[in-house]
């Protein structure tokens, strides 16, 4: 068992979270959810043991042993993927390495083997002679081949050290296990294995993440930082987002009730508080009336910008005809002979590992890129707005405040008119005198789907709109989308966020996988399912 008891936390004076009192306990998996800056990584600092609070304090159960997700991608550079995982139990890989020390003694005394001896029984105790086994089966499941498990960590990608460091989060099963962001980079079938994996889980998870759907599947209980506090509930992300829509609603209908039944105290009290049959009854009232106090709405930390995309003309039937298009970047052929046509009203998810396809794809729709072989036309009636995967080139070296990067974009120029769009967007006070080049990947993203809105386009083209945003955002983009009335071209790593805006799902499929592409109308879950029946 994880207990927090009194746990405060101070930065320069201002309370981040006051009076925290938590326990978490076996067989649940606690998902930790809050705006950006809430303070959701440093709960798992503290947690762990990495940064002290300022009050309070953390225990652990005698014998208990916890993993945390490390963050820093290049620390195990120099050893195998093997050794990295299983230095996720850390007395253990000692154990391993001091007595193969000895072993390789030439000198290999009486001493040693008694020392030796003590070592065999530990190791065999901590579950040394399975642990090459375990590893192997983690980094399977999460989609690390074979040949590579023995190769030093500083041959992988980026995405395969997410995929080593995180089996090494989940290696011994350890009691308590603390992941922040862990499906980031992830393709599908991965996360999928952790979500199976996580919920089968018999000890302790706690998991921060912007990943609606994973809350969802593998959640009991939702951990969530607001108003300076951090309170647990039981169920998963979407039971607490429902319930606490709903007790905000409750809220709001009790103090309208109160305001009413006030407003009629005030009006009896002025209509007769002159008169002396009815003074006994006005003060009576009056007593009632200051009694009475409006319950506060607390003034919680999360935002929703505005996001709305309004298609200005009229999309007729046919939207875009590709035709054979094929394309090589750097080396690799990403694009093999894709062909596919789009009508009116539809919403296509581009999904699957071949994300530099998805981007060489977008960019050729966009005509900052030729294909190599092939064509493709857009409808007449088409007016289009594209959200690229890299924006540095809008930001980088620009010196530009908000208020003049967004006036290029915007018919209407005016200050006022500016700076009431960048309040929808969560850019108030000061905020958008800021040079647009210093701005967080969040905000950079609140700007460029601003852009969008003003260019009142009737086809959209997104690529990874929900990178770097968090839950709130997420999910007016997700909205916001839903309910546009053009047509969508968009790719994203957020299950939910194709399932509940995808009417039709497309994979592009390079030319180690045959080329081509699947195209299936459908939601996202049911292209899953269909993929599923073309391996059995």
């Amino acid at each position: 068992m994880l207990t927090v008891s009194d746990v405060s936390l101070q930065f320069d004076g201002t309370d981040l979270f006051k009076h925290v009192d938590l326990k978490f306990t076996d067989g649940n998996c606690y998902g930790i959810i809050g705006a950006n800056g809430a303070g959701k990584s440093t709960l798992l600092r503290i947690l762990s043991g990495q940064l002290e609070p300022t009050t309070g304090n953390v225990s652990l159960s005698a014998g208990t042993r916890m993993s945390v997700l490390e963050q820093d991608h290049f620390k195990y550079d120099e050893y195998t993927v093997m050794d990295t995982v299983i230095m996720g139990n850390h007395r253990l890989y000692e154990v391993r390495q001091e007595k193969d020390a000895l072993y390789a003694k030439e000198d290999f005394s009486e001493e040693d083997g008694e020392r030796a001896g003590v070592l065999e029984a530990e190791f065999a105790e901590l579950g040394g002679w399975e642990a090459e086994t375990e590893a192997a089966q983690l980094l399977c499941g999460l989609g690390v081949p074979t040949d590579e498990h023995y190769s030093l960590m500083s041959a992988l990608d980026g995405r395969g050290k997410v995929k080593v460091l995180l089996a090494q989060a989940l290696f011994g099963q350890p009691n308590i296990v603390l992941l922040d962001e862990p499906t980031n980079y992830l393709d599908i079938e991965s996360i999928n294995w952790l979500e199976d994996f996580l919920m089968d889980y018999p000890y302790t998870v706690l998991v921060v993440s912007h990943d609606r759907h994973f809350l969802n599947a593998v959640c009991t209980h939702t951990v969530d930082i607001d108003y300076n506090q951090v309170k647990m509930y039981m169920g998963n992300y979407d039971f607490w987002y429902e319930s606490s829509k709903l007790m905000q609603q409750l809220i709001r209908n009790q103090n309208k009730k109160k305001e009413e039944k006030m407003k009629e105290l005030q009006n009896f009290i002025q209509r007769f508080s002159a008169n002396k049959s009815k003074s006994k009854q006005a003060t009576s009232r009056k007593k009632i009336l200051d009694s009475m106090e409006l319950e506060d709405m607390p003034a919680s930390s999360r935002k929703y910008p505005f996001v709305g995309f309004n298609a200005e003309r009229e999309l007729g039937k046919d939207i875009l005809f590709v035709e054979n298009l094929s394309k090589t970047v750097d080396g690799v052929k990403v694009l093999d002979n894709v062909t596919f046509s789009v009508t009116k009203n539809e919403k296509i998810a581009f999904v699957g590992d071949n994300e530099a396809g998805q981007t060489a794809l977008f960019q050729i729709l966009n005509e900052e890129m030729e294909p190599d072989e092939g064509s493709f036309k857009w409808g007449v009636s088409t007016t289009r707005s594209y959200f690229p995967k890299d924006n540095s080139a809008f930001f980088d070296g620009c010196e530009m405040n908000l208020v003049e990067w967004l006036r290029q974009y915007s018919t209407d120029t005016t200050e006022t008119y500016l700076r009431g769009f960048l309040g929808r967007m969560l850019f108030s006070g000061d905020d958008v005198y800021k040079q647009v080049q210093v701005l967080s990947g969040g905000e950079k993203v609140r700007c460029m789907l601003s852009r969008m809105m003003l260019g009142s386009a009737n086809v959209l083209l997104l690529d990874q709109p929900t990178n770097h945003l968090d839950l709130e955002s997420i999910t007016a983009v997700n909205n916001g989308l839903a309910d546009f009335s053009g047509d969508v071209f968009f790719s994203s790593h957020d299950h939910q966020f194709i399932d509940t805006v995808a009417t039709r799902i497309i994979e592009l499929r390079p030319e180690a996988e045959g080329g081509g592409c699947i195209d299936r109308t459908g939601s996202f879950d049911e292209f899953l399912e269909y993929k599923q029946t073309l391996k059995a």
